[in-house]
């Protein structure tokens, strides 16, 4: 695994999305230094996701960075589920990076493109995800699943298998 510093100099217009993979939230105040030394506009195009306790210490030092954790994503969607329908945002939505369960996305008002019109209104990055088990979701990873998406879905895909799902979507779900 190559050091941040050489992904972001390799890679500098990129989009990242970067895993913290403990819930130390000391490894999010290191991540949290690390992204306040970048230039500012290098950070719109970061995003983090990972254990509560360290993504919510980089979310503490960086509101605007779009982050996501467990907790955040069930709040969103539970709160959403129950009244987006009036057109209001909840705050949980607001600001994030936000995966949607193919199970669960049905049950979403404007499911998808309102709803992804929505989200990027409110500055939500959303990805539909695998199904959700009562655990949490894993990625679309197979065509079974891909096949789930609505026809001419135009949000992102979080996935594990990015050489089984990208010549799927030259053909659209």
């Amino acid at each position: 695994m190559p050091p941040l510093d050489e992904v972001l100099a390799t890679f500098p217009d990129r989009r990242l999305l970067i895993d913290i993979k403990s819930n130390d939230p000391a490894d999010g105040e290191k991540l949290a230094d690390r992204l306040l030394r970048l230039p500012s506009e290098g950070l719109p195009q970061i995003m983090v996701y990972g254990g509560d306790r360290p993504v919510d210490a980089v979310r503490a030092r960086l509101r605007h960075l779009k982050t996501m954790w467990r907790a955040s994503v069930r709040r969103c969607l539970i709160n959403y589920i129950a009244i987006g329908w009036t057109g209001y945002m909840p705050a949980a939505c607001r600001g994030s990076l936000l995966l949607v369960p193919i199970n669960v996305a049905p049950w979403l008002w404007g499911w998808p493109n309102r709803f992804l019109v929505r989200m990027a209104a409110a500055g939500t990055e959303v990805f539909a995800a695998g199904p959700w088990d009562g655990g949490f979701s894993r990625g679309i990873d197979d065509a079974e699943t891909f096949a789930r998406l609505p026809r001419g879905y135009a949000g992102g895909i979080w996935t594990n298998r990015i050489d089984r799902i990208a010549p799927l979507t030259r053909s659209g779900p």
